[in-house]
């Protein structure tokens, strides 16, 4: 019995084909999703305002009480508990 080497070298040539593929296409959905994602977060960011709900990203909820500056938000976790966080720590607004 002999090795026939073409039948092996073409059968990888095509799972090798066939899986940059798969991989592509795996590639191009999860780029979608992270840049869906990136315009959501960065729309949270931008309408925080003072009063809003928020949810941290670690799930922590608060009410934003104010606005220190570029970055940071005084919000109020529990009635007379305020804390100061990065205005990037929000991940979510709620209604």
């Amino acid at each position: 019995m002999t090795i026939n080497w073409e039948v092996i070298i073409w059968t990888c040539i095509t799972l090798a084909v066939l899986m940059s593929v798969i991989g592509l296409i795996l590639y191009a959905i999860s780029a979608r999703n992270v840049r869906s994602k990136r315009k959501e977060l960065g729309e949270v960011h931008t309408e925080l305002k003072v009063g809003s709900r928020i949810m941290f990203a670690g799930g922590v909820y608060g009410k934003v009480v104010g606005i220190d500056d570029e970055d940071t938000l005084r919000v109020e976790v529990a009635p007379k508990v305020v804390i100061t966080i990065s205005r990037y720590a929000v991940q979510s607004l709620l209604k």
